[in-house]
């Protein structure tokens, strides 16, 4: 793994979360927010973030069924490619945590983080491939101004050799992205390692 990437307040670490509302107790929660808590992930009944959600569990539920499905389907837009689009647009919105999460997996995926290093320094531009550059250059665009998308963009993608359905998939993992930030950043704070140790 190399080393830590910090830029302009953004990184690749893995970050804690810190809710602004109380969170469900798995010890006491009902079958429905148990069932949407893990219908979600394995790890989504120690995660703050989804213990807040699970307040609201049937809206939890068809987040993460819509979550898992843009994310984690077979075929398409390859996976780095997708959490590259969602780490895009946790830039633009200004959301650390996500951007951190899904900066990690791109590297997991795509065994290398240089346009990682891009994007936080400065989205518009970032890429080391053309492909990578239009994949970065549209979801700015459908991130910062969704009203202004048109043909041409979609024209753009095409001629670096994605077909409809990996763009499709790109819409996608841009637009839940749009969606989650909002959410992310509206419930709680992220916290560096440093903060967890001191507070600890």
């Amino acid at each position: 793994m190399s080393a830590p990437i910090r830029i302009k307040g953004f990184t690749n670490e893995v970050l804690k979360w810190k809710p602004w509302l109380d969170t469900v107790n798995v010890d006491i929660a009902t079958p429905e927010q148990l069932a949407a808590l893990d219908e979600m992930s394995p790890q989504a009944r120690t995660s703050p973030y989804f213990l807040v959600l699970a307040h609201q569990p049937e809206i939890l539920l068809q987040r993460s069924i819509a979550f898992n499905a843009i994310m984690f389907a077979p075929g398409g837009m390859p996976r780095a490619e997708r959490e590259l689009g969602a780490t895009v647009e946790s830039r633009v919105n200004g959301c650390v945590y996500c951007a951190s999460v899904h900066a990690q997996r791109f590297e997991q995926l795509a065994k290398r983080n240089d346009v990682i290093s891009q994007v936080f320094e400065e989205p518009s531009g970032a890429g080391t491939t053309e492909r990578e550059k239009a994949i970065v250059e549209f979801s700015i665009r459908l991130g910062a101004e969704p009203d202004k998308v048109a043909a041409e963009d979609i024209r753009k993608l095409k001629e670096v050799g994605l077909g409809e359905l990996e763009i499709l998939d790109l819409i996608h993992s841009v637009a839940i992205f749009a969606w989650a930030n909002r959410l992310m950043l509206n419930l709680g704070e992220p916290v560096f390692p440093e903060e967890a140790d001191a507070s600890a």
